[in-house]
């Protein structure tokens, strides 16, 4: 699925090949001679320049500590920003405001059509999402349609769905967040209706802060921002909410990790896009960090969240 002239959606095909794209460079994005600037100090030390970045809160983590090792192997560039949400970002990084905008999902579903064509996209990694609900609750697996009723209002108490004779308390993530479109889109499909739940959250931390000091409530996380002596992950229909059965699409609620920048990003930008699919990120780093490598994925998704075999 590499495309020389870099598709603005297409780099699910890289499928272990990342290590090779250092020789080739950026298409898109522009192909400079900085693409080797992840492959060794060495080879770097006349890199300069600042990055700066904005948008889902869900891969932060994987993007800070990439730019930490960028930075260590290049003194003299500097990458900085924040995980205000995929919407955020990507109307950012089309403003022209950061470099690059971070999204759990495809810039077509949140920007105008003319905005997303001026943007290049890089798939750098794969993340299941799932219910997350308080340590008290005794509910260890709901179906697609009683997380509907649920995030829809219409299922309000857990003996409702097998759990003790207690009302549940919905904390919702904003409108604009990736995590939250992933979710609805899996469990709603095109039908998401018109409800908030108790509280609408700002970022992945301040889900894991509240559900952890919340009795009874239900939310949705990352997996990695799971934390078990917190709350508690649940099943799916059944399926066990880990990394081995989203590369399948056994477990249903997962998403595609974006990176976007301009077609004429500068070349640092490029060279740190590069560093992202490279095997210093790709051959440790992303499982490290919880999510999943693109090359291992049997299926892919699309924009209007069709999930076909590779």
């Amino acid at each position: 699925m590499f495309d020389i002239a870099c598709s603005r959606r297409h780099f699910l095909g890289l499928a272990g090949g990342v290590a090779a794209v250092a020789g080739l460079g950026l298409a898109g994005c522009g192909g400079t001679d900085t693409a080797t600037a992840g492959s060794g100090a060495a080879e770097t030390s006349t890199l300069s320049g600042s990055v700066t970045y904005d948008g889902a809160s869900s891969f932060q983590a994987l993007v800070e500590a990439a730019a930490e090792q960028f930075m260590n192997e290049n003194p003299d560039v500097s990458i900085t920003g924040s995980g205000n949400g995929s919407g955020t970002g990507l109307t950012a990084v089309a403003d022209g405001t950061v470099n690059i905008g971070n999204s759990d999902v495809f810039a077509e579903t949140k920007l105008e059509a003319d905005q997303a064509a001026t943007l290049v996209d890089h798939e750098v990694a794969v993340v299941g999402m799932g219910p997350v609900v308080s340590m008290n609750v005794t509910v260890d697996d709901l179906s697609l349609e009683q997380l509907a009723g649920i995030f829809s209002g219409q299922i309000t108490n857990w003996s409702e769905v097998g759990g003790e004779d207690a009302e549940i308390h919905v904390l919702n993530r904003k409108a604009g967040s990736g995590t939250r479109a992933t979710f609805e889109a899996a469990v709603f499909g095109d039908d998401v209706p018109d409800f908030t739940g108790e509280a609408e959250l700002d970022k992945s931390g301040d889900v894991q802060t509240q559900i952890g000091s919340t009795d009874n409530a239900i939310s949705y996380l990352d997996f990695s921002h799971f934390d078990e002596e917190s709350f508690k992950a649940i099943k799916v229909g059944g399926v066990e909410p880990t990394s081995e059965n989203v590369t399948d699409n056994s477990f249903p609620i997962w998403a595609t990790e974006h990176m976007y920048c301009q077609e004429d990003a500068d070349d640092v930008t490029k060279a740190f896009l590069e560093y992202m699919l490279s095997d210093a990120v790709q051959g440790s780093l992303v499982e490290e960090q919880g999510f999943i490598p693109v090359s291992q994925m049997t299926v892919v998704k699309d924009a209007e969240g069709n999930v076909t075999e590779k």
